[in-house]
């Protein structure tokens, strides 16, 4: 228990630092500079947790494990969602024959095939999008979604309904 009371104290006197000692103290635990532009407060949070770690034990390797998956799943999600859409060159193409009796040809001109990827929404799953201060909720169903007790064909009518005007409903659900 007497461990307990030493790293509350310590933990508390963190919030007494000033600023530059904090930067220290973060070097001394992490071994490098803080972020630039880190708020103070979140420094103070950072130390401590990596404090209370050193004594207490930190994660357990079953959590470790978890959060090690969770974040692979993110970035790679996340790099299928940024890569460029797939770019396809036509070959170089004739036009009209010029005023020299010459036909003029363009380039390559790169014709951009979109193929973004939406994600498919299963019957079943349900949206929440909160619009001017209210929570509206739709649930995917088969053959449609349904809105207030109604069922509506898109999510882009169902975005219309909500902000009054025209709205891509995959953008505006954040699909």
């Amino acid at each position: 228990m007497r461990g307990k009371l030493d790293i509350a104290a310590e933990v508390a006197a963190l919030s007494d630092l000033s600023r530059d000692e904090l930067v220290e103290l973060w070097r001394k635990v992490y071994g490098v500079a803080p972020p630039k532009g880190i708020r103070q407060e979140l420094m103070v949070r950072a130390v401590a947790w990596h404090l209370q770690a050193k004594r207490l034990g930190g994660l357990s390797g079953e959590t470790r494990r978890l959060l090690r998956s969770a974040k692979n799943r993110v970035e790679s999600e996340m790099l299928a969602r940024d890569r460029p859409p797939d770019t396809r060159v036509d070959e170089p193409r004739k036009l009209g024959e010029g005023a020299d009796g010459v036909g003029q040809q363009i380039g390559s001109v790169g014709v951009a095939s979109v193929s973004r990827q939406r994600r498919r929404l299963t019957p079943g799953a349900r949206l929440v999008r909160e619009w001017n201060g209210h929570t509206h909720t739709i649930d995917v169903i088969e053959g449609g979604y349904v809105f207030e007790a109604k069922v509506y064909p898109s999510l882009t009518v169902i975005a219309g309904k909500i902000t009054g005007t025209h709205w891509s409903g995959p953008r505006f659900f954040g699909l």
